[in-house]
């Protein structure tokens, strides 16, 4: 097999999944997309020779576009243009979810300051606004207050950018102090862990504890639906286990695994992870 990787950053993930691959003897082509241009009328040189594309850049925007740009040039890509614009966004993702019957927390869109208080008024303290596109945490917030929610809402209409215009709100949770992130491939988890913080919000990179976790039949179950909401691929699923029993919040298309590979001594995931490109590639 010969791997195009693509990238934005060489980060730990990267690494562990490079040793892995050259440890069984593939080729690996890696594009920093930063480099070079991206023609829309000829495939760019070095994917002549690459059997699949795996886009693992850092950035949403170069993300969503160098996936839909592999597909252009007929190069198979994962990601999929479409997982990748799904997950990219928490509207579209909820809505897929949604669609597809998956259990999750309710969620309500607004688009003026005064409507997204009346929504928030009707969720109840404490509610949570999230950005609509972003990672590792940041830019959540929980509302505990009509001052709170007053004070955070208008900074977001007045931040310049579109999307924060979009006011994504959620009921808040009363989980444990931890939530779960199942790494899947087509639905099929490769493994699992916890994220366990005293802060609300649990994110390895916010400084949360990851010890692993075993998948059982409901949570197997949860995350082949959200996989297939999303359109398939290499996916992190968030679930939350509220009163009710186990909820998705999140499906992650450029997911991290180190903290998860440190959390799971039992379970190899980069080979897992090579395991299913090799599949992939052979399919493609």
């Amino acid at each position: 097999m010969n791997l195009g990787l693509l990238y934005s950053r060489i980060r730990e993930d990267e690494k562990l999944l490079l040793t892995e691959l050259r440890a069984r003897g593939h080729e690996v082509t890696k594009i920093d997309v930063r480099e070079p241009t991206f023609s829309i009328g000829d495939p760019l040189p070095a994917l002549a020779e690459v059997d699949i594309g795996f886009n693992r850049c850092v950035e949403s925007s170069r993300v969503r576009y160098v996936s839909e740009l592999l597909e252009h040039y007929d190069v198979p890509v994962v990601n999929s243009p479409h997982t990748s614009r799904v997950c990219a966004d928490k509207v579209r993702g909820s809505v897929a979810l949604e669609e597809a019957g998956v259990p999750t927390p309710r969620t309500d869109i607004a688009f003026d300051v005064e409507s997204a208080l009346e929504t928030v008024e009707r969720l109840g303290y404490p509610c949570v606004v999230k950005p609509v596109t972003g990672s590792w945490g940041r830019l959540i917030a929980k509302l505990d207050t009509r001052e709170a929610a007053e004070g955070i809402l208008e900074h977001k209409a007045t931040l310049g950018g579109y999307e924060h215009k979009v006011f994504y709100l959620q009921e808040y949770v009363a989980k444990p102090d931890r939530d779960i992130r199942v790494l899947a491939a087509d639905g099929e988890p490769i493994a699992a862990m916890t994220r366990s913080s005293g802060h609300w919000i649990t994110n390895v990179a916010k400084g949360g504890t990851a010890e692993a976790f075993d998948v059982d039949d409901e949570v197997a179950d949860l995350v082949r639906r959200s996989s297939a909401a999303v359109g398939g691929g290499l996916l992190g699923v968030d679930l939350m286990e509220a009163p009710e029993g186990y909820t998705v919040h999140e499906v992650n298309s450029t997911c991290e695994w180190k903290g998860l590979n440190a959390a799971v001594p039992d379970v190899d995931v980069p080979a897992g992870i090579v395991d299913w490109l090799e599949g992939r590639a052979a399919a493609a």
